[in-house]
């Protein structure tokens, strides 16, 4: 999947706002808790950057693959699914992780958590055909 160079500029400048002031950024996600994932591309093999919205729910760290409601999943899905070791870095503390999609019974369960946390996943997920992704992040 090709990135739009918006998006791409757009999550650069998460990215440095991020690592700039201990993980706190400021705008639309001012009081989101953030992570920085690092995935290897699954065809480029080169290092990939995202910026998401984490969620800490029953003992588990959950990131979902929404892209705000697209009909595709987003490039970091495609690679985690293609190679699941990836990097984190929450805060100031950076860390390995292993991701582990979530099966069709677990992600039925947890995706109602995640929208009471944070109510605009129902709305990704009311925009698109596809089942929206959720994995867990292990720390590796």
């Amino acid at each position: 999947m090709t990135e739009i160079p918006d998006l791409k500029a757009f999550n650069a400048g998460i990215v440095d706002e991020f690592r700039a002031n201990s993980g706190k950024v400021g705008g639309p996600f001012e009081n989101a808790t953030l992570l920085l994932l690092t995935t290897t591309g699954a065809k480029s093999g080169r290092q990939r950057i995202s910026p998401l919205a984490y969620f800490s729910i029953d003992g588990k760290i959950l990131i979902a693959g929404s892209y705000a409601g697209s009909d595709a999943d987003p490039a970091w899905v495609h690679n985690l699914r293609a190679e699941p070791r990836a990097h984190v870095e929450v805060g100031t503390t950076a860390y390995d992780v292993i991701a582990r999609e979530l099966s069709p019974a677990e992600r039925d369960e947890f995706y109602p958590k995640v929208v009471e946390i944070a109510p605009v996943f129902a709305e990704y997920q009311a925009k698109t055909r596809r089942v929206i992704p959720l994995f867990e992040l292990h720390k590796a």
